[in-house]
């Protein structure tokens, strides 16, 4: 059917819920607007779904909720009778409808006979995560749209380990759900159905405290939170999310005594009425923070977004002023804490291992080697960190000691399969109280790293591209970047191209071309003379196409001269 076709399907609709309708009529005045609400579907990948609330195809709302839930309904049935036993856990976060579109899914599986787990209010992805596991559910889902602005909500799909579905499990989910024609077709349960058909358990506190118990493990060094504790000064703002019950009682839990919630964001709001955009990674998400931590004289502010699977943090500087730090520096902050404290306490594994990202900085791969400790590098996504903590499990070849993204998403223990905001509020709590100690602040640790391991710094450029004519002008310049591959960048050969699509390493030196052995994956990296390297790959879940800077240079000066000669080369490609 064209766009039009089922505009006036959903249209026609007599039992169109009622808000959609009224939005639906408003629509019908903006041609443009309205064909982008239906000229394709919703986009449903290996991470889920994310879109613009409303009505139409390629919009969050109870019906597109209803088909991805009818595909893993159906994905589920094709599993023998124990395994549809265990049902599926159901979490959501503080954004518009999260908590409805919750109990859509649940219905919907329900009229499959398959039980859900529903929390009873809103809670992080983390404790999602770890909710699969603790209660042996076949699948998870979150509804979420993560750090996204307030028009957007998602739902993402979780495995049985606790992590997003690997790619062949997200591939035949995928089918089911695209194999749907109607989404208005779909039926669920009826609200009295619901009452008497034991499918849906309401679940809260025994998973918060069996999730709470597993973050005890998380403090490495007690001793040193049990005397400084009560001394450093943190400020937390969940941004109108969900961090806060759990983060609140983790810290106190852990022995902080000090921090200080942003009161204005620590209330739940689906508008994000005090931010811009509820992201942790931009400095304008710790405006309130930052007022209210020069107040406390905080030592340390730190941010999670709205589902608290990400977290960010400024650190006080010499004058006084804050500091907002980057995914990659909190990653080597952490990095470098955790093996120096286990050194320390004699406690280092021989087969420690640590994972990463491989758009992620290569500092955090220095450090790891000065103390001997094997860095891995798996493609973007937190469910092939996942992977490789479930393989450890299975063959126990290494022990996971930390993995994280550059997308400020960090995990310290794999009770959670995914990034965890609340463990690394605990942790990144006892850097601040070790360094605080020796009379510094995570500022000067960075400063220390830098000193020790080389300038390193990395820059994620952005661009946004929506609609239909924007997925194709990514599109094209993908082909672009791997059809016309770049000799160089700012003056810069490349040395290496690494094509994560076609699987193909070649090293342009020697003429010579490697298989790579990663999961299929449309990204691209360039490595160049100078140690630099940029890579460029499509956003999983928003209308994006992501490049990526990395350098390493003997000054902080010098650094940023190559991000930005960098810079400037890949805005002349794209610009063209």
């Amino acid at each position: 059917m064209t766009w039009q076709d089922v505009y006036q399907q959903w249209n026609n609709e007599a039992t169109l819920e009622p808000t959609l309708k009224k939005q639906l009529e408003e629509l019908a005045t903006d041609p443009e607007a309205l064909e982008d609400a239906f000229y394709a579907p919703l986009e449903f990948g290996t991470a889920g779904m994310r879109g613009v609330l409303g009505p139409g195809i390629n919009r969050m709302n109870i019906y597109t909720v209803r088909q991805a839930t009818e595909g893993l309904a159906l994905f589920i049935d094709t599993q023998d009778v124990e395994t549809k036993k265990r049902g599926v856990a159901i979490a959501y976060d503080s954004r518009h409808f999260s908590e409805a579109f919750a109990m859509e899914a649940a219905r919907t599986l329900a009229q499959h006979d398959i039980p859900s787990y529903v929390f009873e209010s809103l809670r992080p992805t983390p404790e999602l995560s770890f909710a699969v596991r603790e209660l042996k559910a076949f699948a998870g889902i979150m509804i979420t749209a993560s750090h996204n602005p307030a028009a957007y909500n998602g739902y993402k799909v979780y495995g049985e380990d606790g992590g997003q579905m690997p790619p062949q499990d997200a591939d035949a989910l995928t089918t089911f759900v695209r194999g749907i024609e109607n989404p208005l077709e779909i039926p669920i349960l009826s609200e009295e159905e619901v009452e008497t058909s034991g499918l849906i358990q309401i679940i809260g506190e025994q998973v918060d405290q069996a999730y709470l118990e597993q973050v005890k493990k998380v403090t490495i060094n007690s001793e040193l939170v049990k005397e400084m504790g009560k001394d450093l000064k943190l400020v937390y703002t969940p941004l109108h999310g969900t961090g806060r019950m759990l983060g609140e009682k983790a810290l106190k839990q852990a022995g902080f005594e000090k921090f200080v919630i942003e009161p204005h964001q620590g209330i739940p709001d689906p508008d994000f009425s005090t931010v811009k955009s509820p992201n942790p990674e931009e400095a304008g998400a710790f405006e309130y923070a930052m007022k209210l931590g020069k107040e406390e004289n905080a030592d340390v502010l730190i941010a999670t977004d709205p589902d608290a699977d990400r977290l960010g943090a400024a650190v006080r500087m010499p004058n006084g002023d804050y500091q907002v730090l980057t995914g990659n520096q909190i990653g080597a902050i952490f990095i470098h804490y955790i093996l120096e404290a286990h050194k320390q306490a004699n406690t280092l594994p021989e087969d420690a291992v640590v994972i990463k990202s491989i758009v992620s900085s290569e500092l955090p791969t220095a450090i790891a080697n000065h103390y001997g400790v094997e860095m891995l590098n798996v493609l973007t996504g937190f469910k092939f960190i996942a992977e490789k903590i479930q393989q450890f499990e299975e063959d126990h070849s290494h022990t996971f000691m930390f993995g994280f993204e550059e997308s400020y998403g960090y995990l310290v223990k794999s009770f959670v399969r995914d990034k965890d905001a609340i463990q690394a509020l605990v942790l990144l709590a006892e850097v601040a109280a070790y360094y605080k100690k020796a009379d510094k602040t995570l500022y000067d640790a960075l400063q220390e790293i830098f000193e020790t391991y080389g300038y390193y710094k990395e820059k994620t450029i952005s661009v946004t591209m929506s609609g239909q004519e924007g997925a194709s002008k990514i599109a094209a310049l993908m082909t672009r970047f791997r059809n016309e591959a770049p000799s160089e960048f700012a003056g810069a050969t490349v040395e290496v191209t690494e094509d994560f699509k076609e699987l193909t390493k070649v090293n342009h030196q020697t003429n010579s071309t490697e298989k790579m052995t990663t999961p299929p994956s449309n990204v691209l990296k360039y490595i160049l003379a100078d140690g630099s390297w940029i890579a460029v790959r499509p956003s999983g879940t928003e209308p994006k196409i992501k490049f990526y800077i990395g350098v390493k240079a003997s000054s902080q000066a010098e650094a940023e001269e190559k991000v930005a000669s960098l810079e400037d080369a890949i805005n002349e490609i794209t610009n063209a």
